[in-house]
């Protein structure tokens, strides 16, 4: 199999596009949602909830199957999964009760859990050093793509109705296909048994672990309520709520497909260091600009930081983690980070109840200042620490 085809990379970057698609989509039908089921008790809450429960059966699934695919394959399990993923994300479209279609946000997580850590697993499988270094920014630039797309088709189908959105999860019908004809297993799987098992990665990993749950918990607060934060400033139109979540995607397509130039020069704690920053500065422009000018900036500044971290994690892991355990370790990577976006509402909407939307901002701006200040001083001082680099 040619690596270097343009069918093998497409394929792989529209099955890692459904992982942003699984989670943003219906962030703009979340305002009329609640008001379809305003006669349930605690509806906000629980239509707040359908936005990141697939996350925490993503971070359940994750491990998982990482393990498995690490011992049995990377594909046994892709077909399904995307089969299941369509059933599974539609399922809002056709159904009326609220606590069924969390449960097909459970299974929509589950699918993703497994696509995601097979095409990351893949990317990893696929290519070396400095390829491997421009495919994971160019995947990120994709999924970011990806989700500008169906972000923006979710805010345009909400105004027909918030249940529209729900069909783009068909999509996974059209990768199918292609996921048969293009993909092949790799070659380490037909060698890995004869390998020590007891193969174990470098401490440093965990840092990087849960570093991007933290990092998430931080982030995930934008689809979760800035929806609700425009509507309190007088934004009425769903199709400009989703117009400025899908900014922020749109401009982590910038530096993610800088991600290697950037690499180039640059720690992996740096690189953190800088986006940190950039996400402070966005929280700030939020919380003290009160207008949607002002937000559209914070979306700009929180996609720029994204755009470079997300690849920042995902490179490190793949440079940390032995080939023997490769699947394993992309697997936790993934149930930290899904696992932070299933706990950034858990964590953060209850402060809702003693300060203000743009107070929460606020604070937050100056946790993340700290973070990245963390970061660089973390990299000053650890420059010559193995897989530092």
């Amino acid at each position: 199999m040619n690596t270097e085809s343009w069918q093998v990379k497409v394929t792989l970057l529209l099955v890692s596009s459904l992982t942003i698609m699984s989670m943003i989509t219906i962030s703009a039908s979340l305002p009329d949602m609640t008001k379809a089921f305003s006669t349930l008790p605690n509806a906000e809450n629980m239509v707040k909830l359908t936005l990141s429960f697939p996350a925490l059966f993503i971070a359940l699934t994750a491990i998982i199957a990482g393990k498995f695919i690490d011992k049995f394959g990377r594909l046994r399990l892709l077909g399904a999964a995307l089969i299941l993923y369509a059933i599974a994300g539609s399922s809002g479209y056709w159904l009326d009760n609220i606590y069924l279609i969390l449960a097909g946000r459970a299974l929509l997580g589950i699918c993703v859990g497994i696509t995601m850590t097979i095409a990351t697993t893949l990317i990893a499988d696929y290519y070396q050093g400095k390829s491997r270094q421009k495919f994971a920014g160019l995947q990120i630039a994709v999924m970011s793509l990806g989700g500008i797309m169906f972000v923006t088709l979710g805010g345009v189908l909400a105004d027909i109705s918030w249940r529209v959105p729900f069909l783009l999860y068909l999509f996974p019908l059209i990768i199918f296909p292609m996921t048969r004809l293009f993909l092949k297993e790799p070659k380490i799987l037909h060698t890995s048994k004869n390998k020590d098992t007891s193969v174990k990665s470098p401490k440093i990993i965990w840092l990087v672990f849960l570093n991007v749950m933290i990092m998430w918990i931080l982030f995930f607060i934008i689809p979760v309520q800035i929806p609700f934060y425009l509507k309190s400033i007088g934004i009425e139109k769903n199709t400009l709520i989703g117009i400025a979540i899908a900014s922020s995607t749109l401009f982590s397509v910038i530096s993610s497909l800088s991600f290697s130039r950037i690499k180039d020069r640059l720690s992996f704690q740096q690189v953190f260091g800088i986006g940190y920053l950039l996400m402070a500065l966005a929280y700030a422009s939020i919380s003290y600009g009160g207008s949607f000018g002002m937000v559209m900036i914070g979306m700009l500044l929180a996609g720029l930081g994204m755009g470079l971290m997300i690849p920042n994690a995902n490179v490190w892991v793949m440079q940390l983690a032995p080939e023997q355990i490769r699947g394993q370790e992309i697997g936790r990577l993934t149930t930290f980070w899904f696992m932070g976006q299933f706990l950034s509402p858990i964590i953060l909407l209850p402060f809702l109840n003693i300060i203000t939307q743009s107070q929460l901002f606020s604070i937050l701006a100056y946790v993340i200042l700290g973070l990245s200040i963390g970061f660089f001083l973390y990299g000053f001082l650890n420059k010559k620490r193995p897989g530092g680099a």
